[in-house]
């Protein structure tokens, strides 16, 4: 038997093997599914925007048909967009967990009898997660108290903050679930010895952390020995440089710190006015739950739970993730 017969053969043979398995390969096709994803803030802002970027990769990798809605990061409105979204009947709705299980469940519930997919990020949904998870309701994004509590504990070590300082606390505690991340920070300064000045965020600045400038600018010319102010929010920790700025605070003056990297936190910390963030990577909670909805619908796979809050950005480490954070990926 000749060399050249036997590389013949083989050809012949891979090339059959090849024929058989294209013939009869999984269907990984995602047609004739349209799944509905909430980016959580309004569009265009420094979080939202990079969840978005991560959502629409994933539906371009997957082919999956991806209706995109903005809230505000309003819980309420959340609830009734959900609602809205039950009614034009999609395979799969991403919400998130703002609103909490109370306001959540009722409505999931009625998306699961009829059959509607149901998965969930950056907020946790615990009680509807322990209900639905073998269903596919999983939960991409940080655990809020323990980010909160790694954020107040970096704080204090960054800043420099010792028992008897002042720290200024601009939180969601007033939101369930969500408002675990403040209380986290909240309670790990306190254990310290540090004292919190605490404001609640108003719906108007939850919406547009510009609005925050003056409220910022007063409380600061109202409490001049806060050390510290740390900012329970993604848009308003983008908006460090413009909130000290217009309280005539030099970069440093104050020790900046919150929540999540975007191309201006990522300038605002270069520059200074802010000592450190903690990442919850939101590329990936857009990206996921597209990819959650895609293997639950198709192949039947169980919710995924993954916590995303892996670190703190400081100046130290900044250079490292800074050119992705300009491109919309951290």
């Amino acid at each position: 038997m000749s060399l050249r017969f036997i590389k013949t053969a083989a050809a012949a043979a891979l090339f059959t093997l090849a024929s058989y398995g294209a013939a009869n390969a999984a269907d990984f096709s995602c047609a004739g599914k349209k799944f509905v994803f909430f980016p959580g803030g309004a569009e265009g802002d420094s979080f939202a925007s990079i969840v978005y970027n991560g959502a629409k990769l994933a539906a371009q990798q997957t082919g999956c048909q991806v209706e995109y809605v903005f809230s505000d990061w309003n819980p309420q409105k959340m609830v009734q967009q959900f609602s809205e979204a039950m009614s034009r009947k999609p395979t799969g709705i991403s919400i998130m967990g703002h609103p909490g299980d109370e306001a959540l469940d009722t409505l999931i519930d009625q998306a699961r009898k009829q059959g509607i997919l149901v998965t969930t990020s950056n907020v946790e949904l615990p009680k509807a997660e322990a209900k639905y998870k073998t269903q596919g309701l999983g939960y991409v994004g940080a655990k809020n108290y323990s980010a909160g509590e790694t954020l107040g504990k970096g704080a204090i070590d960054i800043c420099g903050l010792k028992s008897g300082d002042s720290v200024f606390l601009w939180g969601l505690l007033g939101q369930p679930g969500r408002g675990e991340r403040t209380k986290g920070v909240k309670d790990a300064l306190e254990k310290a010895g540090v004292k919190v000045d605490y404001l609640e965020i108003s719906d108007a600045v939850n919406g547009d952390a510009a609005q925050g400038i003056p409220v910022f600018a007063s409380f600061v010319a109202s409490h001049p020995d806060i050390k510290a102010a740390i900012f329970d929010h993604g848009a308003l920790t983008a908006t460090i440089p413009a909130y000290m700025k217009a309280a005539g605070k030099a970069a440093g003056s104050i020790c900046g710190a919150g929540f999540d990297l975007s191309a201006a936190t990522t300038q605002g910390i270069e520059d200074g006015y802010i000592a450190a963030v903690l990442d919850q990577q939101p590329f990936l909670q857009g990206y996921l739950p597209i990819i959650q909805l895609y293997l639950t619908s198709k192949f039947g796979f169980a919710g995924m739970d993954i916590d995303t809050g892996a670190a703190l950005i400081t100046k130290a480490n900044i250079a490292d993730v800074a050119p992705l954070a300009k491109e919309g990926i951290r």
